[in-house]
């Protein structure tokens, strides 16, 4: 954990964490098997129950071709990633969003974010879906095989950003109340070292001054931007207070899993597993409008 030199910047540093990471707790749980359409059910209705009247903006995740919302919040999309620090790399297992390629529901998972969210709608081959020989992104509830479909998060800050270990890096002492922006890439992981890699997608370099990744893939259909939130499971129940413009494509890559497990190993971030996803926001009030 970064250390931080106020308590105002110790509460606001800890909240960024518990909410654009993923939960502690529902990593530290062994999964039982898939919970109860009620169950999820029964989230919905808490967060629509916690946020009502309370003045929450939109949330994400959300239906990507569910273009209609009616939260009154409103706030300025962030300015273009170009013009803003990369601050973070994150992945989930299996998309967070539901959306273009990725609308294949996963189950329900263990109601703490694991082994739910979308996944790829297309078909691999056996080449592409043979083993590798060798354990990626091993956690408490499994690891990542070839097949499988990941969200990947790309976060960018306005504040005088920093990489390193934590989220905390996109926040700074001088400003506590940046704009936010997330470029989001599905991938479906592949046994094939034709495929993408990772470690050149997720490749930072300065420029004019800026962290930035600079390959990010541009053929994965024109992104889906709209005004929503931090995500996670930990908001499965509650709503997230940050303000995040998204861009999530709508197309999936094909990554060599190999590679992203070379960029797993050895990264700034010390990210080492794919995380749980939040459970779908479908609440009208709890969304913006989608304009394309």
């Amino acid at each position: 954990m970064m250390s931080v030199r106020s308590n105002v910047a110790a509460a606001v540093f800890g909240s960024f964490l518990a909410v654009l990471s993923i939960s502690t707790v529902a990593q530290a749980s062994q999964s039982a098997g898939p919970v109860p359409d009620s169950e999820i059910a029964a989230q919905r209705a808490a967060l629509t129950a916690a946020t009502k009247g309370a003045g929450y903006g939109p949330q994400a995740p959300r239906d990507l071709d569910a273009l209609d919302g009616r939260n009154p919040r409103l706030f300025t999309l962030a300015p273009p990633a170009s013009e803003m620090a990369l601050c973070d790399i994150h992945l989930h297992k299996n998309a967070e969003h539901k959306g273009g390629d990725f609308t294949t529901y996963a189950g329900n998972g263990d109601g703490q974010g694991n082994d739910t969210g979308y996944r790829y709608n297309g078909t691999l081959s056996a080449a592409e879906l043979a083993p590798v020989g060798t354990k990626i992104g091993a956690s408490e509830h499994g690891e990542l095989v070839p097949g499988d479909t990941v969200e990947i998060h790309f976060v960018h800050s306005t504040a005088q950003a920093t990489v390193g270990p934590t989220l905390a890096t996109c926040l700074s002492e001088t400003v506590k109340n940046p704009e936010l922006r997330v470029e989001a890439v599905v991938a479906v992981l592949v046994n094939d070292p034709q495929a993408a890699d990772f470690t050149k997608l997720a490749k930072i370099e300065t420029i004019n001054g800026l962290n930035q990744v600079p390959n990010l893939p541009t053929t994965l259909g024109q992104p889906i931007q709209y005004a929503g939130s931090t995500t996670g499971p930990s908001y499965n129940k509650a709503g997230s207070p940050f303000q995040v413009t998204w861009s999530v494509r709508p197309k999936v890559l094909k990554v060599d899993i190999t590679s992203l497990g070379k960029w797993l190993a050895d990264n700034p971030f010390q990210e080492n597993h794919a995380h749980g996803v939040r459970t779908l926001v479908i609440d009208p009030d709890l969304l913006s409008r989608i304009t394309r």
